[in-house]
């Protein structure tokens, strides 16, 4: 079988798999909300309240049907593309993903830009010299910034940056005194096609510092997996035997050794986005942005069922989609790959 229809075969693999994963995610946060401590009717209307209002409410939430019959319902309702609604604010679920998901994205993506630059020019920083003083700091600096407690960073740069120097606002998405632009949703995108750059300066003010901070954060990761990975294959056969021909050190770390190192790269930063939820947590809660992690950490506050089964729904689609095109592009770019 040549290698085309192997990967045909890999990718319907995969794409059968993708439901199977996301059912599994789905019906485990479900279960896990409803043996979780806590009733979501006492956090909406408080521990006094009556009994007959708390057995009102739990009736119009469906909370009185058996569980079997909440998880039918949830399954069916997710067939139909319906992620309910939200049992604080009477909002559509995907209504509120909708809003609160291109500022996730813009984050993520700035952040991810970020942690691969940081990441590349640390660790190809020491390969000129394995060993020095200059290798010996990227490596202390990938474990660093890998180690660090988001919660401590977020804040020890907001104190510097925000507080202390003022280059850039404590927290937001926005400046207060402009009207936000209309559009896709994304507010340097918006800016950018509607010519508006004081739309634009002020998001990018809003972004850099968060998105910085996600990105030194994680990018530790790729610090030391292009440091593991260039070292690896600089030690191979094709790499020596190129530096038999007499082919100098530089053209051969950036023509034999460089691009075979960067093609686990992309499974790295598939992954990547799957660390990106976790760390935008924090980030977003610290910052005060109005992202799809901070719309989670208010619904598991508020023991908002619906709201937090459909962002982690969208989430999980979001990452098995991300991994099955770096996976598709690993498999297209690598032919030493076998399926």
């Amino acid at each position: 079988m040549d290698r085309s229809n192997k990967l045909l075969r890999y990718l319907a693999s995969r794409l059968l798999l993708a439901p199977v994963m996301l059912w599994l995610i789905s019906s485990l946060v479900f279960l896990l909300l409803r043996v979780a401590p806590g009733d979501p009717v006492d956090a909406l209307l408080g521990s006094r309240a009556s009994v007959a209002a708390r057995e009102q409410l739990r009736q119009q939430l469906g909370l009185d049907q058996p569980l079997p019959m909440q998880y039918l319902d949830f399954l069916g309702d997710l067939l139909k593309g319906d992620l309910g609604t939200s049992m604080v604010s009477a909002k559509s679920v995907g209504a509120i993903v909708r809003d609160a998901l291109p500022a996730s994205i813009e984050l993520g993506f700035a952040a991810l830009v970020i942690a691969i630059v940081l990441g590349l020019i640390a660790g190809f920083s020491g390969i000129a010299k394995p060993e020095g003083k200059i290798d010996l700091a990227g490596r202390l600096y990938g474990i660093g910034t890998y180690a660090l407690p988001s919660f401590w960073a977020a804040m020890v740069l907001q104190l510097i940056f925000a507080v202390g120097l003022g280059w850039f606002p404590v927290g937001g998405r926005f400046p207060p005194t402009l009207v936000p632009p209309s559009g896709t949703g994304f507010y340097l995108l918006d800016g950018v096609l509607q010519g508006n750059w004081q739309v634009v300066s002020g998001a990018l003010r809003h972004l850099a510092l968060p998105a910085f901070t996600l990105g030194l954060l994680l990018s530790g990761i790729f610090d030391n997996a292009l440091r593991l990975n260039l070292r690896r294959v600089l030690r191979s056969d094709y790499v020596e035997a190129a530096r038999s021909r007499g082919i100098s050190e530089t053209q051969v770390v950036l023509r034999h050794g460089l691009p075979n190192a960067l093609l686990p790269m992309l499974t790295i930063a598939g992954i990547t986005v799957a660390s990106l939820v976790g760390g935008a947590l924090l980030i977003e809660v610290i910052f005060s942005w109005p992202g799809i992690a901070n719309q989670l950490q208010e619904a598991i506050n508020r023991r908002d069922y619906p709201l937090v089964q459909g962002i982690v729904v969208v989430v999980a689609a979001l990452v098995v989609l991300v991994s099955l095109v770096v996976d598709v592009l690993v498999a297209l770019l690598d032919p030493r790959l076998n399926f």
